[in-house]
């Protein structure tokens, strides 16, 4: 099921959770003299699907952000993660920092992709998938709600995937140029700016695109003037500088047949011109949870290496015509190094190495991906309706975790390989009205870790290596009914695949005599996600309600240690929620509002007696959201003007004992079309809003964690394509 943000492609959530359907069905009947709206989006096809059938024709939850909508909100807040959290009301709010840890969708980790190539580190989550490529080079990006194994391993709250700029379309050549300054509420050190550039190529069967985009920030500030504060050790956006380089070759073979090769490099860089205020330093308050008063930072030199984030991509593609139906192939390679911040804390120290309290270290995450894609789809012979898709899709995945300063292995080398055959069906009946959907993935996962000893603050455990082996087989299935023309009502199952966090796990084994093979803890999670949905697309209405659960026996939950540091338990989780949206053409010429509701509610079996008992907190779970928006488009001008309601939430059940005092953030922006170009003017937090962040009023993080939100930022761009 398709659902458009409001204005181009965003939100459509709305409401009233039991009111919903009747205003469904009410809308059918008034507008039942009406001509129906066809929209182009009933035939978008989402490539995240591994199909070339249109969403409509599909039993999922799927959103589509396209270029423009993209641009409004990048412009807005800066970022990919932060476009999407803001849109999507089932997504958890930002940290507004590099790492993203405990933002989920639905409850839920996604997955992030280019291209359909994953940008996870699953195997030792340094939650950095958000910032892998600059907007600059993304075309739209598909959402997939709810997990699913469509994409393999990672998916349990849903996919992400971002579409790169695609081929020029005319021969000759074109391009994109992008100039920014964003400012908050200092004019100073809280200045960033960013440049940008694309040039496309096409002659014939040939073409070729290349492009290089570079930003620099300033440091953040709250509602308050207050400098927020930097996380030196996870990493920040803030006082940072970012380059990503994109190249894209194409050779059309013929009318059927396209080989692409598509390359990316992405460095975000912190520059450790700030040091957090821990509690003690220039006021005993800063940082002090129960005083409300939020980190701040001063200037001054970070020690060891700055926080930073490299990622590197390259992929070849194959589409063609095949014996009638289409034909997928890909083949890709993904390095990442995510640099983390150091300290002296006692999980590094070491009295072999030095004195206790004096060892200074940090760590670094380096992963290695190589895999394969391959998928067929065709009309079955002799069964009208029904289209059939095989494929195979190879993965590996080598991820360490290595402290810098001392060389010592904190997560040792660990290889994950898996090979996954799949086959899905959809059957059209009825002239379509009725659509059956199905289909099986055969995962077959092996897990290599050699001997390793862990580090002094565990106790220096040996532990034994092994080759645990996993095998899984993922079912999905749904209906999608059609009654009359705009009215589409679906129900679907569908189960994710992940493994935990094995990194966190593997690291942190305290006791003796452990083999890996049998170690319980790195079994995976497999999740499912049902839901029912009805969507109405007739006249100036455009609305879905969808109700899911979701649950999983092993769950992966976070728990901060009494270092600071988030480990992983394994517990059953189940969750369960209702989003809903609507958007209406207004009579005023140009003018849509759209509003959109997600609510959400999760538990963990914390005693692992096989009920779910205890609610889960802000680390693993959004809060309640309503989302209001308006847009007005009139000749050279486009306006939005659009507000997000977190709601407060009672977290007294839930381990994390601090309630959630929620807050209203309002954005706005502006755009105005030149004889060359176009001047953009984004505001983000437009009342300057003064608030706590949602992880950090929630989680308990460490004293030198308690963060405010951004202030009143303002960006203002110039765009123009030839």
């Amino acid at each position: 099921m398709t659902r458009p943000f409001p204005a181009c492609a965003t939100a459509r959530r709305l409401a009233l959770s039991g009111l919903s359907l009747w205003t469904l069905a009410t809308a059918a009947h008034a507008e039942e003299t009406r001509e129906p709206n066809a929209t182009d989006l009933e035939q978008v096809v989402i490539t995240a699907a591994r199909t070339i059938l249109p969403a409509s024709a599909l039993p999922l939850t799927v959103d589509v952000v396209d270029r423009e909508t993209l641009s409004q909100q990048v412009t807005i807040s800066g970022s990919i993660i932060d476009a999407i959290s803001t849109l999507s009301p089932s997504f958890s709010p930002t940290r507004q920092k590099l790492s993203g840890a405990g933002e989920t969708l639905r409850g839920r980790s996604p997955l992030y992709a280019i291209n359909g190539i994953p940008q996870s580190t699953p195997i030792r989550d340094g939650s950095r998938d958000g910032y892998t490529i600059d907007p600059f080079f993304i075309d739209r990006v598909e959402l997939i709600y709810g997990s699913n194994a469509l994409q393999g391993i990672g998916a349990t709250g849903g996919v992400v995937n971002q579409v790169t700029v695609g081929a020029p379309k005319e021969d000759g050549v074109s391009g994109r140029t992008l100039v920014q300054t964003t400012a908050g509420h200092d004019l100073g050190d809280a200045v960033g700016g960013k440049v940008a550039g694309l040039v496309g190529w096409r002659d014939g069967a040939f073409d070729a695109t290349a492009g290089v985009a570079y930003e620099t920030r300033g440091a953040f500030y709250d509602a308050k003037g207050r400098r927020i504060g930097m996380d030196n050790t996870q990493g920040d956006v803030q006082d940072s500088k970012t380059l990503s380089l994109f190249a894209r070759l194409g050779w059309q073979l013929n009318e059927a047949t396209r080989i692409d090769i598509v390359g990316s490099r992405f460095e975000l860089k912190g520059d450790g011109d700030y040091v957090t205020v821990t509690g003690t330093a220039v006021a005993a308050t800063d940082g002090n949870r129960a005083a409300r008063r939020p980190t701040t930072a001063y200037r001054g030199v970070v020690p060891g290496v700055p926080a930073a984030n490299r990622v590197e991509t390259l992929s070849a593609s194959l589409t063609s015509d095949v014996y009638g139906g289409a034909l997928n192939a890909q083949l890709f390679f993904n390095r990442s190094r995510d640099t983390f911040g150091g300290d002296i804390s006692s999980t590094f120290q070491d009295v072999s190495i030095a004195p206790n309290g004096t060892l200074f270290d940090q760590s670094s995450n380096r992963s290695r991906k190589l895999g394969a894609r391959i998928s067929y789809e065709r009309a079955v012979p002799r069964i009208e309706g029904l289209t059939a898709t095989a494929g195979l899709d190879a993965l590996t995945d080598r991820t360490e975790q290595l402290l810098i300063a001392t060389g010592r292995a904190w997560v040792p080398p660990t290889k994950f390989q898996s090979l996954a055959p799949f086959v899905q069906g959809n059957y059209a009946l009825f002239q379509g009205k009725l659509r059956l959907a199905g289909g099986l993935r055969f995962e077959n996962v092996e897990l290599n870790v050699n001997d390793f000893t862990t580090l002094a603050f565990y106790g220096s455990r040996k532990v034994g290596g092994g080759d645990p082996e996993f095998k899984a087989t993922l079912a999905n299935g749904g209906v999608v009914f059609e009654p009359a023309q705009g009215v589409r009502l679906y129900g679907s199952y569908a189960e994710g695949y992940t493994v935990p966090d094995v990194g966190r796990i593997l690291r942190a084994i305290n006791v003796n005599n452990v083999d890996v093979d049998t170690y319980l803890a790195v079994e995976p999670i497999v999740s499912n996600n049902r839901e029912l949905g009805a969507e109405f697309k007739r006249g100036p209405i455009d609305a879905s309600v969808t109700y899911f659960w979701s649950k999983s026996k092993l769950g992966q939950f976070l728990i901060r240690n009494a270092d600071g540091v988030f480990d992983v338990q394994r517990q059953g989780v189940a969750i369960e929620g209702l989003e809903a949206n609507v958007k209406a053409r207004t009579p005023i010429p140009g003018l849509d509002v759209s509003a959109g509701y997600a609510r959400l509610r999760g538990q963990t079996d914390t005693n692992r007696d096989g009920k779910v008992d205890t609610d889960l907190d802000g680390a693993n779970i959004s809060p309640d959201r309503l989302n209001l928006a308006a847009d007005y488009q009139t000749g050279k001008w486009a306006l939005r003007l659009q507000m997000q309601k977190y709601m407060s939430r009672n977290m007294q059940q839930s381990l994390v004992k601090d309630d959630f005092e929620g807050y209203t953030l309002a954005d706005a922006f502006v755009r105005y079309q030149l004889a060359e170009g176009a001047v953009s003017l984004g505001v983000q937090n437009l009342f300057d809003k003064q608030y706590i962040s949602y992880n950090s009023d929630t989680t308990l993080p460490a004293k030198d964690k308690f963060y405010a939100g951004r202030g009143r930022t303002v960006t203002l761009g110039w765009d123009a394509r030839f």
